[in-house]
C-alpha cells in the first residue's frame, strides 16, 4: 500500500534528487530508491558490526591473528 508524505530537503538532497530526475527517475521513484538503498547499507553495516565483534569475542581467532603476525614478522627481511 502506498502512502504519501511530505519531505523537507536542503539544497544537497534537492540537487541529488534533480541529477536523479534528470537521469530519467520520477520524484516519488528517486525517493523510493533512496530509502530502500539507504536502508540496506544500514543493516549491511550493522551485519558487519555484529560480524567484527563476534571475531574479537573469539579468543581462538585472536590467537590465530597474533601467531599469523608472528609468523609474518619472522619471515621478514632484516632491516
Amino acid at each position: 500500500m502506498a502512502r504519501a508524505i511530505s519531505v523537507r530537503l536542503d539544497d544537497e538532497a534537492l540537487k541529488a534528487l534533480r541529477r536523479l530526475e534528470a537521469a530519467g527517475m520520477s520524484r516519488s521513484d528517486a525517493i523510493r530508491s533512496a530509502l530502500v538503498l539507504a536502508a540496506g547499507r544500514l543493516h549491511r553495516r550493522q551485519e558487519l558490526a555484529a560480524e567484527v565483534a563476534a571475531l574479537e569475542a573469539d579468543g581462538d581467532d585472536r590467537q590465530e591473528m597474533l601467531d599469523v603476525a608472528m609468523l609474518m614478522e619472522s619471515l621478514r627481511a632484516p632491516g
